[in-house]
């Protein structure tokens, strides 16, 4: 299993809305930057990815699964990008701020802060098991 990080500003699709559309999940569209795009045809079913709001908030909110493996993105006329399709597995019992993951030396290297812009970027497992004790988990 590999480990992601998804990004998304509240006011646009936020957490509470993935939680809602339960097992079914959502097609997470929209994704613009190549680099982003690559890190989605890398997700495999049952990789796990950290639901990031972002600009609003700031702050890692809850844990979704990736469901359906990388397909053209319906809302791309150009046909150069995919989405994949995730549904929300459980919240973080504590969302972990960006400001936490800044203090956190063992946490200098990860993407969330080096390609702060990038919308869909990996997560090591070291990473991973550290956010989650962050997050109650």
């Amino acid at each position: 299993m590999a480990y992601w990080l998804v990004k998304s500003e509240p006011s646009v699709w936020s957490w509470d809305q993935q939680v809602a559309k339960g097992a079914e999940g959502e097609a997470w569209t929209g994704v613009r930057n190549h680099s982003a795009k690559l890190h989605m045809v890398a997700m495999r079913r049952g990789d796990r990815a950290f639901y990031y709001h972002s600009n609003e908030g700031k702050e890692i909110v809850g844990i979704a699964e990736i469901i359906r493996e990388a397909y053209p993105d319906p809302t791309d006329a150009s046909g150069k990008f995919v989405c994949v399709d995730i549904k929300a597995d459980k919240p973080l019992k504590t969302p972990v701020t960006l400001a936490a993951v800044k203090a956190e030396p063992r946490l200098a290297d990860m993407a969330l802060l080096k390609y702060s812009r990038l919308s869909v970027q990996p997560v090591t497992a070291e990473e991973w098991k550290l956010v989650c004790k962050m997050g109650g988990l």
